[in-house]
């Protein structure tokens, strides 16, 4: 296949496998290789990346995106003829000849990659297969196969060399050399095992339980016949794993030389081979992490040691991802758009696996995911798996809020496992408290399960008060992190109850301008410099809405009271209660600090009931004044909302010195909160095409140049204006953008918001990325931090709910599509496949007159062959979930 000069890369089939002649030039790339182990690697076209199972065990060294570049470190595979003739099949090699002479491909897909590579002058063609199988062992492996393509007989001494790491990435930096000498290496007919003495750390050492290693066998089942098993051995004086001494100057290893206490090496010699014209050869090289208690490397390798067993995990792996791509899939007029999405599709997958650590971009961190993470990853699960299999997850999550609306922000590994701080730094989110709710809603609404609101759980407790205003001196970490009351038991409420504790507290707890205080930052983590006087107009909007949900969801409880713990009551104005003057920010400030002071030493434990109808007319009033206040005082002239106040209690957006300053945030959530009218919509889009829209990239940024730093609101905009957080294309909010744009029925401008993002990702020879949704684009239209990112779950959620209008309506199916008429394909049809209750579905519409959205309506549906009543024509279409009995269904819709 002929790639365009302008593709890095390019699609060769419908499941979103690609082919590249070109990727091993791009340095910063790397695929992802993982499973449910977890076994997380990280693989680049020349085999650079690293392996490991957790922050503490690392097969391979550890790496970045810089150490990509500039590490000696990698899997390689050598090909010695001669002392003239060396050939390293990865083309990572020095002093020979470069290997821009090689004729290079790569296949890769999802998550699996081939590297082919020819040399006329060894005579030789190399490829290797890489993958991580998705049967759950915890290893790596690599099928490597040399063809002769010379006219003549090709003899060589094959190695494959992996220089190892074997410790905690903690170890990189701190007590290097020291570490090594823990290491204990063991040989075996088949390869090497490491297996250090100590897992090192000066705040108490513990007894290691890993076993690392590295086994390989040639296609006649011969182990290596030779075992270099230290990196010194290997490499000789020079120290240089791209100019080994053992393979430039064919040294044997010497038995006699000590081998322990050193860096480790899985230099494993094959016997030499001879090659007849169009003759191969193949070797299977294993790469693995055993923990105590799980099988061995002898028992781990028995799985993969023939090439026939490795091609059947091979297509078992395949098999596996595709399935799980397939979960949501489209047919739209844009083929490589279709292939795409796939591969965002399975990024919330990537994200379960290795939280926001662990890839080369990620080089920060020691795993988890945080709360933000943990909610918006649950939004993919919740469409794209069986939604009642979320229902116990969505239950423990909320055993991580405080009884003071904050929350734990590391989640761990395991169920019920939080933890406060990040690198030990307690820090408050203000927008912590949205997210619970967006995910129960949309799980409502695929289920009508309103039963899980009076599920109960316990909360998190620890030194933490007061949201972080004030610690806990007598707090010890070996205590229970859930609260108790006052008589010592843990206490537990309804998930409704810790929704409404999240939301009340925000509600009062507000800046000088009677706006939701900034805390450390909200979803921008860039904003971390307004604790004091900082206040969040933006996500202000977004509690707003929240309130006005939660109101409708009690609605649909069928009961007529609900019980809460005492305390709760001071943060509800109830009918013959003293009212609370919402009109200004001390009354509120009062409020919430007489909260605090009632539950600052635990509560009681008692439950007093609310009546219904009395709180949803509460929480309208509270809903309705902070939509009331940012209309009142946050609407600029200059035609969109000021999102921001700083520490100096200045506005942040507007025109400031003549120049306009203007953020992406600020506009989003009063259009998704309902704050803005149709006319202010209108014109906050135009204002952001104008200030924010990119001409030559097409993207939106986050924010305009505003031309200094803020120290008085956060360190983004110290870094370089493109980057990161400062006027960065951030695709999580330019999604978010879109989906509000959707939301309010401004399809167009929400299409042009969507197209821009992939236009940008698929623009390989600017975005330099493999197909994925970034987590941003830098001001050249570079992707950074590829996989790793919510935006997937939410570009997954627009595109199904929005764009095609596939969505829950409280446990029943509502079509309602916002197609633009370019998405339609050459026979007028779109598609997307999704589940809904528990059964396969497919949604197709068919647009023969190609009308654009705003002029169709839909004119007749069916189900699986049989009409659908409904009031004709429409704009949306509701199907009962009974009707879907079928475990494949297909519905068709026509519009006219």
């Amino acid at each position: 296949m002929v790639l365009m000069k302008k593709n890095l890369w390019k699609f060769s089939n419908k499941e979103g496998d690609f082919v590249s002649r070109t990727a091993d030039r791009v340095k910063t790339l790397y695929l992802p290789l993982c499973n449910g182990f977890p076994l997380m690697s990280s693989i680049t076209p020349d085999l650079h990346g690293d392996i490991k199972t957790s922050f503490n065990s690392f097969l391979l060294e550890p790496v970045s995106r810089h150490s990509l570049i500039d590490s000696k470190a990698s899997r390689n595979f050598w090909i010695y003829l001669n002392s003239r003739s060396i050939w390293s099949a990865t083309g990572v090699s020095r002093g020979l000849p470069p290997p821009e002479q090689d004729k290079y491909s790569l296949e890769a897909g999802m998550f699996w990659q081939k590297t082919s590579r020819c040399n006329e002058r060894v005579g030789l063609k190399a490829e290797i297969t890489s993958f991580v199988p998705a049967g759950g062992e915890p290893v790596e492996i690599m099928l490597v196969e040399i063809t002769n393509i010379s006219s003549r007989s090709v003899e060589f001494i094959p190695t494959a060399a992996v220089p190892l790491y074997a410790r905690s990435a903690a170890n990189l930096h701190d007590h290097r050399q020291v570490t090594s000498l823990l290491v204990r290496v063991k040989e075996s007919p088949d390869g090497i095992t490491v297996v250090p003495t100590l897992s090192f750390n000066e705040s108490g050492h513990a007894g290691n339980t890993v076993s690392y290693f590295v086994f390989g066998r040639d296609d006649r089942s011969k182990g290596p016949e030779y075992i270099y098993a230290t990196q010194e051995e290997f490499t000789g004086e020079d120290s240089d794993l791209e100019a080994p001494a053992a393979v430039f100057k064919n040294i044997l290893p010497d038995k006699r030389r000590p081998r322990q206490g050193k860096e480790p090496m899985a230099g494993l010699r094959f016997r030499p081979r001879r090659l007849k014209k169009n003759e191969r050869c193949s070797f299977i090289v294993v790469m693995g992490i055993s923990p105590q208690g799980t099988p061995g490397p002898e028992e781990l390798f028995s799985r993969f040691d023939t090439r026939e067993k490795v091609n059947l995990s091979l297509e078992s792996t395949k098999r596996f991802w595709r399935a799980k791509s397939g979960r949501v899939s489209v047919e739209t007029a844009d083929a490589d758009f279709d292939r795409w999405l796939r591969w965002v599709a399975v990024q919330p997958v990537l994200r379960k696996i290795f939280g926001c650590s662990f890839l080369p971009d990620f080089d920060y961190g020691k795993g988890g995911r945080g709360w933000r993470d943990l909610w918006q990853d649950c939004l993919s699960l919740i469409l794209l798996d069986d939604p009642g299999e979320v229902r116990s997850l969505l239950i423990n999550n909320f055993s991580g809020v405080r009884i003071d609306g904050s929350n734990a922000t590391i989640i761990g590994q395991r169920p019920g496992e939080f933890i406060a701080d990040r690198n030990s730094i307690s820090r408050i989110w203000m927008d912590h408290g949205i997210w619970p709710l967006i995910t129960v809603l949309l799980y409502l609404n695929q289920t009508a399960d309103i039963g899980i609101l009076l599920e109960e759980t316990s909360y998190f407790r620890d030194h933490l008060l007061s949201r972080n205003k004030e610690r806990d001196p007598a707090w010890r970490e070996e205590k229970s992190r859930q609260l108790t009351a006052k008589d010592g038991t843990v206490y537990k409420g309804t998930l409704l109850e810790h929704i409404l504790v999240e939301n009340l507290v925000q509600f009062f707890n507000v800046g000088p301008h009677n706006h939701i205080r900034l805390e450390n930052a909200d979803w921008n983590d860039g904003l971390d410099m307004a604790a004091e006087h900082g206040e969040s107009v933006a996500f202000s909007a977004l509690y707003a809405q929240n309130l006005e949900n939660i109101s409708s969801i009690l609605e649909r409880i069928g009961a007529a009271k609900i019980n809460v713990f005492r305390e709760l009551l001071l943060l509800i104005d109830m009918p013959g209660a003293p009212a609370t003057d919402y009109s200004t920010p001390r009354a509120r400030t009062e409020k919430l600090n007489a909260y605090f002071a009632s539950v600052r030493d635990g509560i009681d434990g008692a439950k007093v009931e609310l009546g219904v109808k009395e709180l949803i007319a509460d929480l309208r009033a509270k809903s309705a004044a902070i939509a009331g206040q940012i209309q009142k005082t946050e609407w600029l002239e200059e035609g969109f909302f000021n999102g921001y106040y700083d520490n100096l209690k200045n506005r942040v957006e507007g025109k400031v010195s003549g120049k306009i300053r203007m953020t992406l945030t600020g506009q989003v959530f009063p259009v998704m909160a309902g704050i803005a009218s149709r006319e202010q919509v209108t014109s906050i889009f135009q204002n952001a095409r104008k200030h924010l829209k990119e001409p030559s990239l097409g993207g939106f940024r986050l924010n305009t140049d505003f031309g200094e730093e803020q120290l008085s609101l956060g360190r983004a905009f110290s870094f370089s204006y493109g980057d990161k957080e400062n006027g960065a294309f951030f695709n999580h909010m330019s999604v978010m953008f879109a989906y509000a744009l959707y939301s309010r029925g401004f399809a167009r401008e929400g299409h042009e918001v969507l197209s821009s993002i992939h236009r940008m990702a698929l623009d390989t020879a600017v975005s330099k990325i493999y197909p994925c949704l970034p987590e941003y684009f830098n001001g050249e239209g570079r992707g950074m931090y590829s996989y790793l990112t919510g935006s997937a779950s939410w570009f997954v959620l627009t595109y199904l709910t929005q764009v095609f209008g596939v969505k829950g309506d409280f446990g029943d199916l509502r079509i309602e599509p916002q197609l633009m008429k370019e998405q339609f394909g050459a026979a007028k049809k779109a598609a997307i496949s999704a589940s809904f209750a528990g059964k396969k579905l497919r949604v197709e519409f068919l647009n023969p007159g190609l009308k654009n959205y705003g002029e169709y309506t839909i004119i007749k549906a069916s189900l699986n062959g049989g009409e659908l009543p409904f009031p004709s024509p429409s704009a949306s279409l509701r199907v009962d979930r009974t009707r879907l009995s079928s475990q494949d269904n297909l519905i068709e819709i026509h519009l006219g």
